[in-house]
């Protein structure tokens, strides 16, 4: 990985020089590439297991600005965090009170938990929240980057308040602000089904021991509501 890492740097420079930012998400060179543009501070556009995203590192501070900027959206609005497998959820946020065994059931898949952030999560990334959300997508390459990276800041490929999108084509309007555009190597070039959802991702909050409190009803909502209470969590309805 290491050589692959090294000649990102070159083949980056390259395409800025064809205007050609455009990577598809298949082997050790694209991701090379895209770990390098996240650690030159860059955006990238990535599909994940739901709709497409926008990525920033976590770490940087510059990162996390460029994304609200990038997106209109307001300062106010809290950024989800993606990671690369439950033990790094540990990391960032308090899970000691939740059913044992409960997030690997339930993780990687198309679900963002919220619980209580700790300390050692960048203080410049949602600063007046005292929780995170946090996910695991069911889509390897991004698993794969922040294993290397750490956390990344994951939101979806659109301006605030417009519908998300499947392809990268529906946002062509944010292509200049972005350091790359990556495509999944499995659906490059096909028509996705139209019965795909672009609700994105279920986002429940954990961080009241005891319940659960849907905040967003994405893909899957009644699965894991289903899962939850089979693990004697109790719906919070306030």
């Amino acid at each position: 990985m290491t050589n692959f890492l090294n000649a990102a740097a070159s083949e980056i420079e390259v395409s800025k020089n064809f205007n050609n930012h455009h990577w598809i998400c298949k082997g050790k060179r694209s991701l090379a590439v895209a770990i390098t543009l996240l650690q030159q501070n860059e955006i990238i556009a990535i599909p994940t297991d739901t709709i497409y995203g926008l990525a920033g590192i976590v770490s940087s501070t510059s990162s996390i600005e460029k994304l609200y900027e990038i997106k209109k959206r307001d300062k106010d609005k809290p950024l989800s965090i993606s990671v690369n497998n439950i033990n790094d959820i540990k990391k960032w946020g308090i899970v000691d009170h939740l059913p044992q065994d409960l997030l690997s059931l339930i993780l990687p898949g198309p679900i963002t938990i919220i619980v209580k952030r700790t300390p050692a999560l960048n203080p410049a990334l949602n600063p007046n929240h005292d929780t995170v959300g946090i996910r695991i997508p069911s889509f390897k390459f991004i698993s794969y980057i922040s294993a290397i990276t750490g956390p990344l800041a994951l939101t979806s490929a659109n301006l605030s308040n417009e519908k998300s999108c499947l392809y990268a084509s529906e946002f062509q309007n944010l292509w200049p602000m972005l350091g790359g555009i990556f495509y999944d190597s499995n659906n490059f070039g096909k028509s996705k089904s139209k019965s795909k959802s672009r609700k994105g991702s279920t986002i429940v909050d954990l961080s009241k021991p005891g319940y659960y409190k849907i905040v967003r009803a994405g893909i899957q909502v009644k699965g894991f509501c289903s899962i939850l209470q089979k693990f004697g969590l109790k719906e919070c309805l306030n």
